[in-house]
């Protein structure tokens, strides 16, 4: 298989326009977190844990391309709120493991139902255009092989 060609003008035409409109809807999903208390790095950090699986804070720092200290503080912060909640690993009570709470789990769900609501500038777009972005973003969501 061949690399794609990412100097092609059209492709970095069409990434700008993707990008500019994210960035120009970011202020809805800003609000839903701030209506909250949160911020976008709490967000990345709720949308990182799982309820079930309870993981160290190191390798969540690892994840996050972050020192375990900033990892600890995020942390800290939905614990504070009541979104995660820590315990000491088996075997190694030094280890952290980090898994979120029934109220972190209800609000990721609350914040995911509102960052999917349809922005109104999608939604008026002709069906045969909305066709044609679910076409592209279900081939950019695919999973690289």
């Amino acid at each position: 298989m061949t690399p794609p060609d990412l100097s092609r003008p059209s492709a970095s035409l069409a990434w700008r326009l993707m990008f500019d409109f994210l960035m120009r809807s970011s202020p809805q999903r800003v609000e839903s977190l701030q209506s909250r208390g949160l911020t976008p790095n709490d967000s990345r950090v709720l949308f990182t844990l799982d309820k079930e699986e309870a993981r160290p804070i190191g390798m969540l720092a690892r994840q996050w391309g972050s020192d375990p200290s900033t990892a600890t503080w995020l942390i800290d912060r939905l614990e504070r709120a009541g979104l995660a909640e820590r315990s000491p690993a088996p075997g190694d009570r030094r280890v952290k493991l980090v898994k979120l709470t029934a109220k972190g789990e209800e609000t990721r769900r609350d914040l995911l139902e509102e960052y999917y609501r349809t922005p109104r500038e999608v939604a008026a777009l002709p069906p045969e255009d909305i066709e044609i972005l679910v076409r592209i973003f279900s081939k950019l969501n695919q999973p690289e092989e």
